[in-house]
């Protein structure tokens, strides 16, 4: 399946609107990751716990959004937009949302 932030396909026609779909993941970030993500906070550093959880919420998020406009009968998704945010009373949770329009483009 083809998925790209651009509102067309280039080289394709697309020949059917499905709709607006979505793929959301909420992931909690447990107590090591903070405290790895504390000491590269104070040393200095990048967090790589950190930056696996975004990778790996994106991916499924990503996947998720791959998964619904496929079940709709689209064979691409077109205007992708990814975004971030953090939950809870101690934002300790991450939520990936994956967004776009599900299409079929002619063949």
């Amino acid at each position: 399946m083809i998925i790209t932030t651009t509102p067309s396909i280039e080289g394709k026609q697309i020949v059917e609107y499905k709709g607006v779909v979505f793929g959301e993941v909420i992931s909690g970030v447990n107590f090591i990751k903070d405290f790895a993500a504390g000491l590269s906070n104070f040393f200095g550093g990048r967090s790589t716990m950190y930056e696996e959880e975004l990778i790996q919420a994106r991916e499924n998020a990503m996947r998720e959004m791959e998964q619904r406009a496929y079940q709709m009968g689209a064979n691409a998704v077109v205007g992708v937009d990814v975004d971030y945010e953090v939950l809870g009373a101690d934002n300790g949770m991450l939520m990936v949302t994956a967004s776009g329009t599900a299409v079929r483009y002619a063949e």
